[in-house]
């Protein structure tokens, strides 16, 4: 059975459905977890509404050829700022499906980001889990039928004031 609108099978759509679903509750419990350090990658007292500082963990540890651009940027309020926001807003956009593009893309980037931070890999000599995030998002960004299937993706289609924004 396929979906006359797109083309793609109904267990495909889910399939995209999900994987945004779940790479947005990843960037949204980030979010959370960092905001109020519940215990996971943070502790409650390193917790942002403590005081602490988002970023500053894991940039200081930054080795590899990358280390003095990301070492710059430790104790950062403003980087602090951008990346908690960005966490919410791409786990905000991917979770409901409305303006996921334009949070799968801000997901890209931010894999980027945090890829650039993590050379040289340990595991493998190109490819790690951030570049693999990179890509799933570049995925999902391309593949409007992921925004619609278990997301508002289809209402926010209609109501968004710009092609763009979807």
């Amino acid at each position: 059975m396929k979906n006359e609108r797109n083309g793609l099978p109904v267990l495909g759509g889910l399939a995209l459905g999900l994987l945004r679903l779940s790479f947005g509750f990843y960037f949204l419990w980030a979010f959370l977890d960092k905001t109020f350090g519940l215990g996971y990658a943070t502790p409650s007292e390193g917790a942002w509404i403590r005081g602490g500082s988002p970023t500053t963990g894991y940039l200081s540890g930054v080795e590899g050829p990358l280390s003095g651009f990301y070492q710059g940027m430790v104790g950062s309020t403003a980087i602090d700022w951008l990346f908690m926001l960005g966490l919410l807003g791409i786990g905000v956009t991917l979770m409901t499906g409305m303006g996921a593009r334009v949070g799968a893309l801000c997901g890209a980037l931010m894999y980027l980001f945090m890829y650039g931070a993590a050379l040289p890999t340990v595991t493998n000599p190109f490819l790690d889990d951030h570049l693999t995030g990179a890509v799933v998002m570049l995925l999902i960004a391309a593949i409007p039928a992921s925004w619609a299937y278990l997301g508002l993706g289809e209402l926010w289609r209609r109501v968004s004031p710009s092609p763009a924004l979807r």
